[in-house]
């Protein structure tokens, strides 16, 4: 059966049945996902599983949404089919992406632990190149001079974010760098790697590239320099598989085998290179140059060395300018214990205070002998 059948169907069986208020169809997320509903405060929302059958939206989905004036759609990122996306199209019913923010979680979110902050977007992905996402037209047209509150909320949060030595993900372990890089004798450059297939690469970049090519990359164009391979923690963390093996560049850096915290990563180092790690915005805000091979949110705007261009992406931006519009006015930050709304400088306080919870149970689990 043609898709035009499915919209031919599911029109009729909306005119069969009377109109409805509208209500927010969370589609195609993972179940454990199920926190959403609580940052969807006041909304009456619907949530269907992750794999969603053309048969089974068009008949039992798509008719309630049509007869719902006003509904809206939520989605995790691009995990949902392209039939959906074309009937919201048609239909005209708006459709928010969601995504992690840039201040998630103590765990790594692939152990399930839900996130004090997420992105709603309802033009594109921010790490999505290919179009203007609403970050990015925050980026760009935001009168950041006409805000001093808000630059100045945001280099008070660019300091204590540093100072609090948190992350996105806040996992990591805390090491001795010195004894870890060994004594500093030349130029240090940290590559960060990322976990190649994920949508900030496929998105971000307008070439095959995966974490060996990027070592390769600040090898041949840093001779002599110290290189140091920081590969992701979801691949250390065994919790995400190897693409390119890290052996076969290990002539060419030293390869950190532990899941180190990227504020001791970035301790000593010259240069940074990465394709769209966000880990390459945390090495901005240190006043660490940054290349970028892709095409991050943070990229174009003239604060980075680029390798590939955004012809959008047109103002000039400091990385303060970028921290204010990426950790102040994009995102949303919410209290998963209390189920409250925060702003950014609570999420980081609470997020420290997280922190310091699992080290104190750390330290008082018995050691096995």
């Amino acid at each position: 059966m043609s898709g035009n059948f499915h919209m031919r169907l599911a029109s009729f069986l909306s005119r069969a049945m009377p109109q409805l208020e509208p209500r927010s169809y969370v589609l195609g997320l993972n179940t454990w996902k199920h926190f959403i509903k609580h940052w969807l405060a006041g909304e009456k929302v619907v949530r269907r599983n992750r794999h969603i059958g053309k048969l089974r939206f068009y008949l039992l989905i798509a008719p309630f949404m049509l007869m719902r004036k006003g509904s809206k759609v939520y989605v995790w990122g691009y995990k949902i089919p392209p039939f959906i996306e074309d009937f919201c199209l048609r239909h005209a019913i708006p459709i928010t992406r969601v995504e992690d923010g840039f201040l998630r979680s103590i765990a790594l979110g692939a152990t399930r632990a839900p996130p004090i902050s997420l992105c709603f977007d309802s033009s594109a992905m921010y790490f999505d190149a290919t179009k203007q996402s609403d970050l990015e037209r925050i980026i760009e047209t935001y009168d950041f001079e006409a805000n001093p509150r808000l630059i100045e909320r945001a280099k008070a949060g660019m300091g204590a974010l540093i100072a609090s030595r948190l992350s996105k993900y806040n996992a990591s372990n805390d090491v001795d760098i010195d004894a870890t890089y060994g004594p500093k004798t030349r130029k240090r450059i940290l590559v960060v790697g990322q976990v190649e297939g994920d949508a900030s690469i496929e998105k971000g970049c307008d070439r095959k590239i995966d974490n060996n090519d990027l070592v390769k990359i600040a090898a041949y164009e840093n001779p002599g320099a110290q290189i140091i391979y920081k590969p992701h923690p979801e691949l250390l963390h065994g919790t995400r598989p190897y693409q390119s093996n890290p052996r076969d560049v290990s002539h060419l850096a030293m390869i950190l085998e532990q899941d180190i915290t990227l504020a001791d990563a970035f301790n000593t180092v010259d240069h940074v290179y990465t394709i769209t790690s966000l880990s390459g915005f945390e090495a901005l805000i240190r006043d660490i140059p940054v290349t970028c091979v892709g095409m991050p949110f943070y990229a174009g705007w003239g604060a980075t060395d680029d390798r590939q261009k955004c012809d959008r992406r047109t103002a000039r931006r400091t990385p303060l300018e970028i921290f204010a519009a990426a950790y102040i006015l994009y995102p949303r930050y919410f209290d998963p214990e209390r189920r409250e709304e925060l702003n950014f400088e609570g999420a980081l306080a609470l997020l420290a205070s997280m922190r310091r919870r699992k080290e104190a149970s750390t330290s008082r689990e018995p050691s096995v002998r």
